[in-house]
């Protein structure tokens, strides 16, 4: 099961989300240690009083990573709870980028210490190759994936393309942006279009937060026609012998159309 949504900032300021069609809107709340997205509060409410799951990200400054989550999570205290969580990890910003886990994760775990909840840390494709981001897997902060097939206009795809080389030390991905120019009814211009990998309650599990330590929601893959195990495999940046143990298949060239393939 997937769910279809948005991920929104100031591009979109004025935006009527309760009118585009979407299971989910995530809103930028802040970014470093000064800017706090003004529009932020009011597309929330207007998602949220439609019946639409929420999400609230911050956009990594480049500042001290523990002085910018205390400025989200102050930020945020009324979305805690109900929000997904996440941390927009994409530019250098005073070398801090090229620092990888260094500085992501003192932010990611400092949100957790704060809230009990863990944030999902977004990031292009190649950033999951090029740093080594196992303490970030280890801390079980899961991933969402930015990785664009072209720059064409586009509704909602329920199999957006995604290469083949993996995601790095991330087992699976959460969420994908595919798009950045996605075209939906109710908004005029280009939005982020983005695929959960997960059902609505695996999405509350994730913004309720696991404290013990649990991964928050299990993700499941329906086999379409056509698929192949290492090929369901590469699309979540894991192997296909995992994918096999995990889910009790004694031969992998053996799956069937409408199987449910657990990835984590």
């Amino acid at each position: 099961m997937s769910m279809n949504g948005i991920d929104i900032s100031n591009w979109q300021n004025g935006i009527q989300v309760n009118q585009v069609p979407c299971d989910f809107v995530i809103c930028k709340a802040t970014q470093g240690t000064t800017y706090v997205n003004p529009d932020c509060d009011r597309a929330y409410q207007q998602a949220k009083n439609a019946g639409k799951k929420v999400g609230v990200y911050h956009y990594f400054g480049g500042g001290n990573p523990d002085t910018e989550a205390e400025f989200f999570v102050n930020n945020s205290k009324g979305y805690i709870g109900e929000a997904l969580l996440a941390l927009d990890w994409e530019e250098n910003q005073n070398g801090r980028f090229s620092q990888g886990a260094a500085a992501a994760k003192p932010f990611l775990d400092k949100v957790y210490q704060l809230t009990g909840v863990r944030p999902l840390i977004y990031m292009n494709k190649n950033t999951c190759r090029s740093y080594d981001w196992s303490s970030v897997v280890a801390g079980n902060y899961g991933l969402w994936v930015a990785q664009y097939a072209n720059n064409n206009q586009t509704g909602y795809q329920s199999d957006p393309w995604t290469d083949s080389k993996g995601t790095g030390a991330f087992p699976v991905i959460a969420m994908h942006q595919y798009s950045s120019n996605g075209r939906l009814s109710g908004y005029s211009g280009p939005l982020d279009l983005d695929i959960f990998y997960g059902s609505a309650s695996a999405w509350d599990a994730y913004a309720k937060g696991s404290p013990s330590g649990g991964t928050a929601g299990t993700v499941v893959y329906t086999v379409k026609s056509g698929d192949t195990l290492s090929g369901i495999a590469a699309r979540y940046g894991t192997t296909y012998q995992k994918l096999a143990q995990l889910n009790g298949i004694s031969n992998p060239n053996l799956i069937y159309p409408g199987q449910k393939i657990k990835i984590s």
